[in-house]
């Protein structure tokens, strides 16, 4: 097995659609200037109410990236 190095930033998405379109959409976005991302973990998960209703998904992510040349 090789050995990786990694580095990891936070990052929070949002979608007033649903938990899993904030995670995906997060993690898109990202990948537009991180390079080498090879994981994330969800360490907060909220909402907005508006009306007694849900209006927005919010979850802060960890995103995991290897560094250049560690991979």
């Amino acid at each position: 097995m090789s050995k990786h190095t990694y580095k990891v930033i936070e990052i929070v998405g949002s979608s007033p659609s649903s938990i899993d379109d904030a995670i995906q959409s997060a993690v898109a976005e990202a990948a537009k200037t991180v390079r080498n991302i090879k994981w994330f973990e969800v360490v907060e998960t909220r909402g907005h109410v508006e009306n007694g209703k849900v209006a927005h998904f919010q979850v802060a992510l960890k995103i995991g990236f290897t560094l250049d040349g560690s991979d």
